[in-house]
């Protein structure tokens, strides 16, 4: 080997970083093309290395100054163990509903044992918005998360809100090779502490799986694998590929791309796409080749990567791994799942997005880094994207609904390995495991449930009629295996959702709206154009791009901003009162309930970063998928005809989340804010001043008080960080 501070070696330790850079279209939620660039293949493995011989050195200093520590703290706490299971999106009416009708018998125990109350979340009631409220304890304006999506003020075009990914600034020029002298800049663009960084710096240990916007990971005493907003191996937030024989023109799928290939006797040869090669000048993305070999109606053989894949129609492969080559020799790897759909007439395959793989991250994607691999080795690949279950592909109905369901249980399936694995090895500490399956599924299946929605006959064959019951039923098992192992006195158990669901019958045009009240123009001929391109930024005032609500077009602060700062806040507040309220005649019904001037309703250093007014739609209303990428179209009202037919986009009052907990909790209106420092105050640990959320009045094991309060209910004596913040409060009104 050759010695350390060899040149030769540090160019190859340099050139291993490839920074596989593309910047294409930002979806995100609405659709996943977030392209940002993606960071190393080897580079994350050298850092976990001289990391982990640095903490071998250092591991028996550290291992007594936490001894210390989480000793003295856990002289002062009330539990040993907390464990919070959270379940996406579940909403209180049909929890009540299942609970009534004895189908959900767990939960009804564990509301018969200690808590079931509604769980006032955020405005907007955004996952990544909550979830950040839920982990730093703090209003938006303190976490700077708004929304799935921002704006480019230079540009006007949507961004992803949570992260920003870029190469390295620096770069050697070799010949044709750019040889970067650094390692990507990932960067988390959420602010704030999560409360489990809080408990680590007091010596206590927390296992946190696939939270929401936890992704770059942040170093904690603690494991952890990010969850929404990890890219795919392009660097998208989700791009699924469909190959087909079939002759014409290819569709624009949102979300995805249509491949023609050709047959040849029985055998098809294509290739996936990956990333840009960023070690040289090119604009071709990375290619890996593979080859199909139909054996038989709806049977082939899939040759890729030097594995052999056995497919048949209607059923997924495993996790294949898959590897591009770069240049230099480097190898950048993924997995992905390929579906055969049919072989006759036409031959039709899907591909899920090609996904991190978690046992050679080509991206830190849990910390410490080697987490993944742990957990890859230990159960076997899963699926690592933020948004993993393809809503878009169901939405082109490239995917039925039996081929989304598929994504859907096996995510969650994956996500409970590692829970119970953590629930088994963490015996003190906190425990904290986020299931997306019931976001993703009452999403997409609402349209069963709900007769008076636009696609409820238009879209499938009704087979799964009941896959949103059987969901909870699902949910309610998974809360009784988890039951079973917190049955001592010494574990709290939490069961929450971030917000509620409710139907997405109709979509608002709000650019149409902005247009038809005098604050957006367009350019002759900007009539759907997407990205805000087709708008005049010489007369136009306000905008909408994102799922939450819309932006002034400030002087000083957008590219092409004409609004003067002076005159804002009085056009915000104009703009909201003629919203507030806003009717569809054509359905005579209320749409918008409520319209909030932003910067009144948020409190914090990042109030300035949000949009300018944020949008309380009511139930059956949305913002229109045509709006939230800045597309103007030629209508208001538009009837939702897509698989995608419930949502949480509106008014926060109609949509709180549910709490569950096996103590009993005394406060009348506890908020998802209040999660965190109530953890917090368990274990002894003093609530920061900063936080927006309180303790909430947790009974002690034996179903008395804990002697704490968030001061709301009167109950008992405020904990003296809940003093502290009741002096500082200010008193604007403020939505929490």
């Amino acid at each position: 080997m050759q010695p350390r501070g060899n040149p030769s070696l540090r160019i190859v330790l340099t050139a291993v970083a490839i920074v596989l850079a593309t910047q294409t279209e930002a979806h995100a939620y609405i659709g996943p093309g977030a392209g940002f660039a993606v960071g190393t293949t080897l580079f994350a493995f050298f850092i976990a290395f001289f990391s982990g011989l640095a903490a071998i050195f250092l591991w028996p200093l550290r291992w007594a100054i936490r001894l210390l520590r989480g000793r003295k703290a856990l002289a002062r706490a009330r539990t040993k163990r907390f464990v919070i299971l959270g379940l996406d999106g579940m909403e209180p009416t049909l929890a009540e509903k299942y609970m009534s009708e004895g189908k959900m018998p767990n939960l009804s125990k564990l509301k018969r044992q200690g808590t079931f109350t509604r769980l006032a979340t955020t405005a907007p009631p955004l996952s990544p918005v909550a979830w950040s409220t839920f982990l730093t304890g703090c209003n938006p304006g303190k976490h700077n998360i708004f929304d799935f999506l921002t704006r480019d003020k230079r540009t006007y075009k949507p961004l992803l809100s949570s992260v920003s990914i870029h190469g390295s600034s620096r770069v050697c020029q070799i010949g044709p090779y750019k040889i970067p002298l650094g390692k990507p800049d990932i960067r988390l663009l959420r602010k704030g502490k999560p409360f489990w960084n809080l408990l680590g710096e007091h010596g206590i240990f927390s296992n946190i799986i696939r939270v929401p916007i936890t992704f770059p990971p942040e170093s904690f005493r603690g494991v952890l694998l990010s969850a929404m907003c990890v890219p795919d191996l392009r660097g998208t937030q989700g791009t699924f590929s469909f190959y087909t024989t079939r002759e014409g023109e290819d569709p624009d799928h949102i979300g995805g791309e249509q491949i023609h290939v050709t047959r040849n006797g029985d055998t098809i040869c294509s290739h996936l796409v990956g990333p840009l090669d960023g070690m040289i000048e090119s604009t071709e993305p990375l290619k890996c080749p593979f080859e199909v070999t139909i054996t038989g109606r709806d049977h082939a053989v899939l040759t890729v990567a030097g594995e052999t894949v056995e497919l048949t129609a209607g059923t997924y492969s495993p996790w294949t791994p898959v590897q591009f080559k770069a240049a230099l020799g480097l190898k950048v790897r993924g997995i992905c799942e390929f579906l055969l759909l049919r072989t006759e007439p036409e031959f039709e395959l899907y591909v899920t997005p090609v996904q991190i793989d978690p046992d050679k991250p080509a991206m830190p994607i849990s910390h410490p880094t080697v987490f993944s691999t742990y957990l890859s080795k230990s159960q076997g690949s899963f699926a690592t994207l933020g948004l993993a279950e393809d809503t878009w592909g169901l939405n082109a109905k490239i995917l039925d609904d039996d081929g989304f369901l598929h994504q859907c249980l096996e995510a969650d399936e994956e996500r409970e390995t590692m829970f119970f694995d953590a629930l088994e090895k963490v015996r003190r500490g906190l425990c904290v495991c986020v299931f997306d399956g019931t976001d993703r599924i009452q999403h997409m299946f609402w349209r069963y449930i709900d007769p008076k929605h636009p696609a409820h006959s238009g879209q499938g064959d009704n087979q799964h009629r009941n896959a949103i019951d059987e969901l909870y039923v699902r949910m309610d098992k998974l809360v009784g295996r988890t039951m079973k192992v917190c049955e001592s006195d010494d574990t709290v158990l939490m069961v929450i959702s971030d917000h509620g669901f409710n139907p997405f019958r109709r979509g608002i045009d709000l650019n149409v709206w902005l247009e038809q009240n005098g604050y957006l123009t367009l350019k002759e001929g900007g009539r759907h154009q997407k990205y805000l391109a087709g708008v005049d930024w010489s007369k136009t005032k306000a905008y909408c791009v994102g799922l939450a609500g819309l932006w002034l077009n400030v002087k000083g602060r957008e590219a092409q901003g004409i609004v003067d700062p002076k005159d804002a806040n009085r056009l915000r507040d104009e703009i909201a009162e003629k919203l507030t309220g806003m009717r569809d005649e054509e359905n005579d019904e209320e749409a918008i309930r409520r319209a909030f001037n932003a910067h009144r309703i948020y409190d914090g250093p990042y109030t300035d970063q949000s949009p300018d007014l944020i949008l309380g739609y009511n139930t059956g209303y949305r913002v229109s998928w045509e709006a939230a990428i800045g597309q103007p179209t030629d209508r208001l009202f538009h009837d939702n005809l897509k698989a995608w037919s419930g949502d949480h986009c509106i008014d926060p009052t109609l949509v709180p989340g549910v709490l569950f907990c096996n103590r009993k909790i005394e406060t009348e209106h506890p908020r998802l804010m209040d999660i965190g420092p109530t953890v917090l105050d368990m274990f002894g640990i003093e609530v920061p001043a900063h936080m927006d959320g309180k303790p909430l009045n947790v009974a002690e094991s034996n179903g008395k008080s804990s002697g704490k309060s968030n001061g709301r209910n009167g109950s008992s004596k405020p904990t003296r960080s809940s003093q502290k913040k009741s002096r500082k409060r200010s008193s604007k009104a403020k939505i929490r």
